[in-house]
């Protein structure tokens, strides 16, 4: 991934030397395509150099690449082969994501905001931003006990219903509308198990606090709003998996923000993606039932995977997973949790310990969120809110950025048929 220039955008323009290193060609062949209109160049005054639209030029890339037919590194790509797509927004490294130039894991103190902004604009705030009030809107009809992800999927579709100007905002309106979307998602979290809390829970001041609201129907204290920020922050982004690039699809393709989010969240529902954590609270009734090593041998036995641990990027373990045990096992020792809440974090914990000793393999995000969720006194299922709300910050800085290239992702099949 190209990660240099983390603290601006891409600009519109590039000049004879950038076009041909993205074009893959010397600079007299960039000039040739120019003056055959296919760079869009711009108006130039004497002595100054060359600039042509950043657009057309990863057009005219995109068009080479698929004349010149790389099935095989295209299709390597995309099973976490080679980049396919520049971003400044996220680069997946050792010790973690980082965002923008700045560890995921360096930020978990920080408000989920503050990091927010940072995705979207490539600047830390100094402090914590306070983000203008959401318009109260009333409730959707979510049925009760309804899976979450979707829900939240429904919630966003019919948000976008209500929106008169839909297409050609600019990017300091679609942040705007980014602000107001994901406090309404914050809060609409208790909809398939609470719905009488959503107005309450518009009403709290930051998105930690309106989730934590949502959840428990509680205010939050200052270290319960810090385990939630730290949820969502480590939660933010992952550069492309699969609900990013959803996202930057739907993006492309000129949709609406609500549209964008949408697609992200009925990709994050599935069971290899965000509904992971579900998988991991139903590993946890099985190992309550039992203990962690009945439990666990059985689901191997099976030929079962293990949910809530990956190698994948992290062979050492993921970074981000570390902070989170640690935050709940804090907060248990702070409040006191009820016995069934008690039973399930240690279940969660043994079952940590049990496959990092027998296995040798670490825990990922989704287990860490599952074992923070509990300690936070959230209901079974809340662990897939909470990485949903978190991970919306990163949708937005996707679209954001897959507007700019002004290119649709169009990929092409390999046809195998008859």
């Amino acid at each position: 991934m190209n990660q240099r220039a983390f603290d601006n955008q891409p600009s519109g323009w590039v000049g004879a030397k950038e076009a041909s290193r993205l074009l893959g060609v010397k600079q007299r062949t960039v000039y040739a395509y120019a003056s055959r209109g296919l760079l869009g160049a711009g108006k130039r005054g004497p002595g100054q150099p060359a600039k042509y639209l950043r657009s057309a030029v990863l057009r005219l890339k995109t068009r080479a690449e698929a004349r010149s037919g790389h099935t095989a590194v295209a299709a390597s790509a995309l099973r976490w082969g080679e980049p396919v797509l520049d971003s400044a927004i996220t680069q997946i490294s050792p010790d973690g994501p980082v965002y923008r130039g700045h560890r995921a894991t360096s930020l978990a103190q920080r408000s989920f905001e503050a990091v927010a902004e940072l995705l979207w604009s490539g600047t830390l705030p100094s402090g914590s931003p306070r983000w203008p009030a959401a318009a109260a809107v009333p409730a959707v009809n979510i049925p009760l006990r309804a899976p979450l992800l979707p829900s939240l999927a429904q919630v966003a579709g019919a948000l976008g219903l209500a929106e008169t100007v839909r297409y050609g905002l600019s990017p300091e309106v679609e942040q705007q509308r980014a602000r107001q979307l994901i406090q309404v998602l914050a809060a609409a979290v208790c909809l398939p198990h609470a719905p009488k809390r959503f107005a309450a829970a518009q009403r709290q001041p930051t998105v930690a606090q309106q989730l934590f609201f949502a959840l428990t129907g509680k205010a939050a204290s200052r270290a319960q709003q810090a385990l939630v920020d730290r949820c969502l922050v480590l939660s933010a982004d992952h550069e492309l998996n699969a609900s990013a690039f959803a996202a930057r699809v739907t993006a492309g393709a000129g949709a609406d923000l609500h549209a964008c989010l949408t697609a992200a969240l009925a990709a994050l529902s599935g069971p290899r993606h965000g509904g992971a954590c579900d998988r991991v609270e139903a590993m946890v009734v099985e190992v309550l039932a039992s203990s962690p090593q009945q439990a666990l041998t059985a689901r191997l036995a099976r030929g079962e995977d293990l949910p809530g641990f990956y190698v994948g990027p992290y062979p050492q373990g993921d970074p981000r997973t570390p902070p989170l045990l640690e935050g709940a096992k804090k907060l248990r020792a702070r409040f006191i949790l009820g016995r069934d809440a008690n039973a399930r974090l240690d279940a969660v914990l043994a079952v940590g310990a049990w496959v990092r000793q027998e296995l040798g393999e670490a825990p990922a995000l989704d287990l860490g969120l599952v074992a923070a969720a509990i300690s936070l006194g959230f209901p079974p299922g809340a662990a897939a809110g909470l990485f949903a709300i978190g991970r919306t910050a990163g949708w937005v800085a996707h679209v954001l950025e897959q507007r700019l290239s002004g290119v649709p992702i169009r990929p092409r099949a390999r046809y195998v048929g008859p």
